[in-house]
């Protein structure tokens, strides 16, 4: 008789079809429905993109969440929420305020991230001494610029006037005015980021970004431009690892004095994910797509490195595989296990169900010695 094993399961949200935290339920039912002896561990995690509100709430005794009407990335108006932490620190997610799964189409050249600094303004209004801004899952290419003018920034074209929001005004704008911005809280504002790209260039914020936000390649140089252009206004790097984070936004926090640290380490030091990984046999970690941008700083980098160092087996659920996964001990890709991606996109629960069973099936028969396993 096998001896129980300890499974952690800690999976991002999978992008668009289903959230961390029923994601890494669903994965948890699969496997003890086959191993019902094994202690699993459910740690949902995120990386600054959707999510992280909930990672940090469900984390933090004390933790009290607000909500607000704010323009949403088309300017119609969306409910946003924030969490205030104790300690006065306040969490915003600019997924929530200004995220592409707001709009009911792409806008890349107006989607902008007013929204997200409304919200930011809300809780410095409450009192909040330090400010996380989750990054990730925007709508926009705007640079932050939105964000800054909700702030007290005002971008102005040649005749002084405002611009218009979005990329299209960043392209006008001829002077950044800073006199009116808002201090800083009194300790500091962090952006938290799941990539590490730059602003500019092909490893930039449109390159890389621009096309899942609508931007076909005639617009990706446009935006590339409107970006370049904003950057020239201003004394900040924009090769700094982070400025090009959700669509630019990492950039508009440097300008405003903000340091970029890792979403997914953040998230993880919060929840004492460390301390899962290392007493586990086994972690199962996932997200909708697994490709180049992964091991930019998003959960499942962080696992997969953190369980190597702790020599923990590492299993790997993805809606899709685009990268090679030779990290990882066990791979099961969704589409491939439902048939096609429509199929596991639309109903993502049972699907990762059986990816759970079909996880705790290859363990069992490895524990058994059975060397005709499909291991990958």
């Amino acid at each position: 008789m096998q001896s129980p094993l300890s499974v952690v399961v800690a999976p991002d949200s999978f992008k668009g079809t289903i959230a961390a935290a029923p994601a890494a339920a669903a994965l948890a039912q699969g496997w003890r429905e086959v191993r019902p002896d094994d202690v699993v561990r459910l740690l949902p995690l995120a990386d600054g993109g959707e999510g992280t509100l909930d990672a940090f709430e469900s984390a933090v005794p004390g933790a009290v969440r607000h909500e607000l009407s704010v323009p949403g990335p088309d300017g119609r108006p969306v409910t946003a929420s924030w969490l205030l932490l104790p300690g006065a620190v306040a969490v915003v997610e600019l997924a929530a305020a200004s995220g592409l799964g707001l709009l009911t189409h792409p806008q890349p050249y107006d989607a902008h991230t007013r929204g997200l600094g409304r919200v930011v303004a809300a809780a410095l209004d409450a009192g909040a001494r330090r400010v996380l801004v989750a990054l990730g899952g925007s709508a926009s290419t705007d640079g932050g610029a939105g964000m800054l003018t909700e702030l007290g920034a005002r971008l102005l074209d040649s005749l002084g006037e405002p611009v218009a929001d979005g990329s299209h005004g960043l392209a006008a704008a001829s002077r950044l005015d800073l006199s009116g911005l808002r201090a800083l809280p009194v300790d500091g504002v962090v952006g938290l980021t799941d990539v590490r790209s730059p602003l500019l260039g092909p490893r930039g914020s449109a390159a890389v970004f621009g096309p899942q936000k609508g931007a076909g390649p005639d617009d990706v140089l446009a935006l590339e431009a409107a970006l370049a252009s904003f950057a020239s206004l201003v004394d900040v790097d924009p090769a700094t690892p982070g400025a090009g984070a959700a669509g630019g936004t990492g950039f508009g926090l440097l300008l405003w004095g903000a340091v970029l640290e890792s979403g997914a380490e953040a998230v993880a030091e919060t929840v004492d994910a460390r301390s899962f990984v290392e007493t586990a046999d086994v972690v199962v970690t996932g997200e909708g797509r697994y490709d180049a941008q992964t091991a930019e700083g998003k959960v499942v980098s962080w696992v997969c490195s953190e369980a190597a160092r702790a020599g923990v087996r590492t299993a790997l659920v993805a809606g899709s595989v685009a990268e090679a996964t030779g990290s990882f001990d066990v791979v099961v890709e969704l589409g491939e296990l439902a048939g096609g991606a429509a199929e596991s996109s639309a109903r993502p629960e049972p699907w990762l169900r059986e990816a759970g069973r079909e996880l705790a099936r290859r363990e069992t028969a490895l524990r058994e010695g059975d060397a005709s396993a499909p291991v990958d």
